[in-house]
């Protein structure tokens, strides 16, 4: 189909003019999806069939409207509602709506009927070629127009159903299902059947890279600061000069998606949400499906824990700079519920503070049973045992050695990846050379589509090369565990941690610490030691660490720089 065809074409013939008794007739045409509009010859048979409809009946195409790739289960649809509202301007446009049948109108009784008499108020009114009612001031006329409509409804549905039904089938055996492919990943023809080609996710080398990249900016940052959040993570790439499969730069939505869909540790999930409701659907409809992964699943689990730990609706931004040292890090071993700031005065008229289960405070004891502890006593009680224990140069030098075994562990797949990505680059370079060859031969003229294909290959290149030189630059070297390095981040790190301002303080130990569960008998704190091997290294070119959540310090630490 023409793509003059897909829009409004208002063609007000001179007839009018001359037989004003003639009845003026919008056609309206719609097929559900684009392939048809492009492939199909519905739009064209409509119109064929409505045109001769009206010659035959007397009235006049006044007007044309074509829907294509728009289901009519809704009303989301932009040509038919500019057709609803050209005929209820008050203008006149037209009299009569043509249709194929009612389904092209609508497939919903209650949403057909509300836009029927709608238009009916406008003295407009929607006939079917195919489907004729009768007269419409019978009784019989809207009964039958109802039935077609619910009639209609129901084979939507059941169409919808076994559509569902099958793609669920092509995903359990491993096959795409039609949808642009995640970033990091492209689709290869697996196996042929018939006319039809099953395709399958495989990782694509370059974009594989940007989705690592992604994620370790979002852990542990770029190196030169502390873990950067979902909006700096954007920042970043747009001002690194990273872009989209589309060319296009990154967004926090993007950005949040790669960080959230659980594809990239090997686990595809169909059918997840409701397309009309955007519901999540119960575990037994979606299907789970194994494809090569890009990222290793402790890695994500990471992600997920310190998004949740980010959320504005869990920890609210104030708590990562406030007054109170442990607030936004100590939980409620119980509930998982954040410790907050409760005071109390004595008899004596002394002020005590206490860190006390919020989800207590807030819900009672039905939901959990509560604990406090005075706040003086766990801020010494966490300093004390990161200066003590974590902080000590025997216990930083161990922790590095296990660090540097994960890493030669790493070093393999991380070298196959570099080959990939050379590879692409010099495929890409080959490739140009060949068509370069072409054109100085005189096999081929550079015309406009050879153009658009030299293009293209000079973007795939730059990207491939601008995907090793990241890899190749963000390649770790074996960890060097020097005892003086080591022993001059111990102390930096102690004296940090035990002198200073609240705040400042406090953007340290979210530096190192995750969470802090408060129990009983116990106290547990957890952290990541990659977080720790980032810390230790950047102290060799002295980096200043900043907080996960916090802006950048102030040298003066005030908010008047």
């Amino acid at each position: 189909m023409a793509a003059s065809e897909i829009g409004i074409s208002m063609s007000v013939h001179k007839a009018a003019q001359t037989l004003p008794s003639m009845h003026r007739a919008a056609l309206y045409m719609r097929v559900s999806t684009g392939r048809q509009a492009e492939h199909d010859l519905s739009i064209p048979d409509q119109r064929h069939q409505l045109q001769s409809w009206c010659r035959a009946h007397g009235y006049e195409p006044a007007a044309e409207f074509v829907e294509a790739g728009a289901s009519a289960t809704d009303d989301r649809r932009p040509i038919f509602q500019q057709m609803i509202e050209r005929a209820c301007d008050g203008e006149n446009a037209f009299d009569v709506i043509i249709v194929h049948s009612y389904s092209r109108f609508f497939r919903e009784a209650f949403e057909q009927e509300f836009y029927l008499r709608k238009l009916a108020r406008h003295k407009v009114r929607v006939v079917s070629i195919t489907q004729p009612v009768g007269d419409e001031n019978e009784p019989v006329h809207a009964m039958m127009r109802k039935v077609i409509a619910l009639f209609d409804e129901y084979q939507s549905r059941e169409n919808a159903k076994h559509v569902i039904r099958s793609m669920k089938e092509n995903a359990r055996q491993g096959f795409w299902n039609g949808a642009t492919a995640p970033l990091g990943y492209k689709l290869v023809e697996a196996e042929k059947r018939g006319t039809k080609i099953k395709k399958k996710l495989d990782v694509d080398a370059v974009e594989a890279e940007y989705v690592r990249l992604i994620y370790k900016l979002y852990l542990y940052g770029d190196g030169t600061s502390g873990a950067l959040g979902i909006k700096e993570v954007v920042k970043w790439l747009n001002r690194n000069g990273y872009r989209t499969r589309r060319g296009q730069t990154f967004g926090v939505a993007g950005v949040h998606k790669v960080l959230t869909n659980t594809v990239y540790i090997g686990e595809w999930q169909f059918n997840v949400t409701s397309s009309r409701t955007r519901q999540r659907k119960p575990d037994t409809e979606i299907v789970k499906i194994a494809v090569p992964a890009i990222i290793e699943p402790h890695v994500f689990e990471q992600v997920q824990a310190q998004l949740r730990a980010r959320s504005p609706r869990v920890v609210a931004p104030r708590l990562t700079t406030g007054p109170i040292l442990l607030t936004g890090l100590a939980v409620c071993a119980t509930c998982a519920g954040a410790m907050t700031l409760r005071t109390g005065t004595s008899s004596t008229g002394a002020v005590h503070r206490y860190y006390t289960c919020s989800t207590c405070a807030r819900k009672g004891k039905s939901v959990c049973k509560g604990r406090s502890i005075p706040m003086d006593k766990l801020d010494g009680l966490v300093t004390e045992h990161l200066v003590e224990r974590l902080l000590q140069p025997e216990r930083l030098a161990v922790m590095l050695s296990s660090l540097k075994a994960r890493r030669a562990a790493k070093a393999e797949s991380e070298n196959k990846r570099i080959m990939a990505l050379q590879r692409e680059v010099s495929e890409a370079d080959e490739r140009l050379k060949r068509l370069y060859r072409l054109v100085e031969d005189g096999v081929t003229d550079l015309d406009e589509v050879l153009q658009g294909r030299l293009s293209q290959l000079k973007a795939d290149r730059d990207r491939a090369r601008a995907a090793l030189e990241a890899t190749t630059s963000r390649h770790r070297a074996d960890i060097r565990i020097d005892p003086a390095l080591i022993e001059s981040f111990g102390r930096t790190m102690r004296e940090n941690l035990t002198t200073g301002s609240t705040p400042f303080r406090k953007a340290y130990l979210r530096t190192l610490i995750d969470v802090i569960e408060v129990d009983d008998a116990q106290i547990r704190i957890k952290g990541s030691k990659d977080v720790l091997e980032q810390a230790v290294l950047a102290s060799q070119t002295g980096p200043e660490l900043r907080s996960q959540m916090s802006t950048k310090w102030r040298t003066r630490h005030d908010s008047n720089v």
